[in-house]
């Protein structure tokens, strides 16, 4: 479903992005508009796609997971089979929190979220290496994040 967005539409999807947690009432005060008009707008927004979901960001680092790395994953074929079963095998690694498929010489870029180098290196040896029609990985640790936005830029 296709919608149009107007200037309220715009502030209310700023506003979330800013601050998923606050309620109806006071998003409907920050950009201008009563409470149930406010509520009907978020509801079409999340109906047709806009909104997909609301989360909590934590900081992973204070949680005991210190290494983010990348892994870029070759196949051995581009066969859609191949594709397809790679992917649902990516969704089942707790390990790999993104992946994206990109074309060119690297088949599939994971983001991965590990305790430790070790824990990160027995995940590449013991279940990305090993796993069917992978032909070849690369790695790369993260020194520190430079930028993270996880926001959309209007």
């Amino acid at each position: 479903m296709k919608i149009r967005l107007d200037e309220t539409d715009w502030k209310i999807l700023a506003e979330l992005q800013a601050d998923g947690r606050m309620t109806n009432v006071e998003l409907a005060r920050r950009v201008g508009i009563s409470a149930p008009p406010c509520l009907r707008r978020v509801r079409a927004l999340e109906e047709a796609g806009i909104i997909t979901g609301y989360r909590t960001m934590l900081d992973e680092k204070a949680l005991g997971f210190d290494l983010t790395a990348f892994a870029f994953v070759s196949l051995a074929t581009q066969a859609e089979a191949d594709l397809v079963a790679f992917e649902e095998r990516v969704r089942a690694w707790a390990i790999v929190r993104e992946c994206w498929i990109l074309n060119g010489d690297v088949d599939f870029m994971l983001k991965c979220v590990a305790k430790d180098l070790r824990s990160f290196q027995d995940f590449v040896i013991n279940e990305l290496t090993k796993a069917p029609a992978v032909a070849g990985v690369k790695t790369a640790l993260t020194l520190k994040t430079a930028k993270s936005e996880p926001t959309v830029a209007f």
